[in-house]
């Protein structure tokens, strides 16, 4: 039995739009799958559910890049394709802290580690990305931290 229970979801889901002919989606899924190997091989051993995720994740952070890219220069022509790409790769990734949660959890590690200002922040930051690998982005968490301790 295969420990990717990730990349064998993606590899049944290939199958299927291969099969629905959904050529976009084929070719993101193909992109995930490429990614998963690609890590795989220079680690040499079979990749965790962990690590899937990180890589999964790291391919969404890169699409998520794009997106931002092709709005500051004003090409709206590849934004649907590029956000419809994202929304695919972030389907694979457990589901997303909401910024109250994310908010109330930097408060909690603030509170535990006595960090009281900005240079602190990788500390809580460190923290913060560890104990909720997969489910938030980091910027999101760094410009909440921020705002925590400048505030406080």
């Amino acid at each position: 039995m295969s420990k990717n229970i990730i990349r064998d979801k993606i590899g049944k889901d290939l199958v299927e739009a291969m099969k629905s002919r959904e050529k976009e989606r084929v070719g993101t899924l193909r992109m995930i799958i490429n990614a998963l190997k690609n890590f795989e091989l220079e680690k040499r051993e079979e990749l965790s559910e962990e690590e899937e995720i990180t890589v999964i994740g790291s391919y969404a952070r890169k699409c998520r890049e794009s997106i931002s890219e092709f709005e500051k220069a004003g090409r709206d022509d590849l934004l649907p394709a590029a956000k419809t790409e994202y929304e695919l790769v972030m389907s694979y990734l457990p589901a997303q802290l909401d910024e109250e949660t994310i908010r109330k959890e930097i408060r909690s590690i603030i509170k535990e580690t006595g960090a009281s200002g900005p240079g602190d922040m990788g500390k809580v930051i460190g923290l913060m990305m560890k104990k909720f690998k997969g489910r938030l982005d980091g910027n999101t968490v760094r410009n909440i931290t921020n705002e925590i301790l400048q505030s406080d």
